[in-house]
């Protein structure tokens, strides 16, 4: 993943590494509970690469509204 995203991608595919779809994803980052760190630019929603790759390799999250420690969906 790390060679073909830049410093954010796509929300389907972050869903995609964790696991679950895209109307999942969504509904997670619009709860404010996707397990990495998501950045809204204008309309657009992404995920930070860095955050994925922390969360993917150590199963703890890294919420974008500082939740309190839950255990990833």
């Amino acid at each position: 993943m790390r060679a073909t995203w830049g410093g954010t991608g796509s929300v389907e595919d972050a869903s995609r590494a964790f696991g679950f779809s895209r109307a999942k994803g969504y509904d997670l980052v619009r709860r404010g509970e996707f397990p990495c760190r998501v950045l809204r630019i204008g309309r657009s929603t992404r995920v930070v690469t860095a955050s994925l790759l922390r969360v993917l390799d150590s199963g703890e999250p890294e919420y974008s509204n500082a939740h309190a420690s839950r255990p990833l969906p």
